[in-house]
């Protein structure tokens, strides 16, 4: 089994599960924020939408540079809908299996490096960053958009089984 296959079952669990959180982001609450050092909602929501493409980044090279020197700095996305975020989702989940399928499991060994400018954050085997500033780092930022929800008193969908929103059965 490759280790794109060997990934792909639950990489289709936790876009599914994401899916269903950015589904009951509400509309007009997108400038709501819990704190004033907290993304507000619809910076998160957009956020996580967009950290699917993340993973195809990390396929796409050896490193990823946020800020280069002369180069176009990194933006995050700035969704305005729902419909954008689930448009925005849908399309960065395609670009990231497009680039899994692509990789061949020798890839997946391959050191990869993120920087800011001149600096170096942490330089990895590649499978390590597809798990920690991928997946984790998506898992986290979806929990965090469920609390938020649930400060909002929107019902939050389960994601590793029922939630207290979620009819027990």
């Amino acid at each position: 089994m490759s280790a794109t296959q060997y990934l792909a079952p639950e990489f289709e669990l936790e876009m599914q599960s994401t899916r269903r959180v950015l589904e009951r982001v509400p509309e007009d609450k997108l400038a709501w924020q819990p704190h004033p050092k907290s993304y507000t909602l619809g910076q998160l929501a957009s956020h996580v939408a967009q950290l699917p493409d993340w993973l195809s980044t990390i396929f796409a090279g050896d490193e990823f540079n946020f800020r280069p020197e002369g180069g176009p700095v990194y933006r995050m996305a700035k969704c305005e809908s729902r419909r954008e975020l689930l448009d925005l989702f849908d399309a960065s989940v395609a670009k990231a299996k497009a680039a899994m399928a692509a990789a061949s499991d020798e890839t997946y060994e391959v050191p990869w490096t993120l920087r800011g400018g001149d600096k170096v954050f942490f330089t990895l085997p590649r499978w390590q960053v597809y798990r920690s500033w991928g997946m984790n780092h998506m898992v986290h930022h979806r929990a965090q958009l469920g609390v938020y929800l649930r400060l909002l008193d929107v019902p939050v969908p389960g994601t590793y089984g029922p939630s207290a929103d979620a009819p027990q059965g």
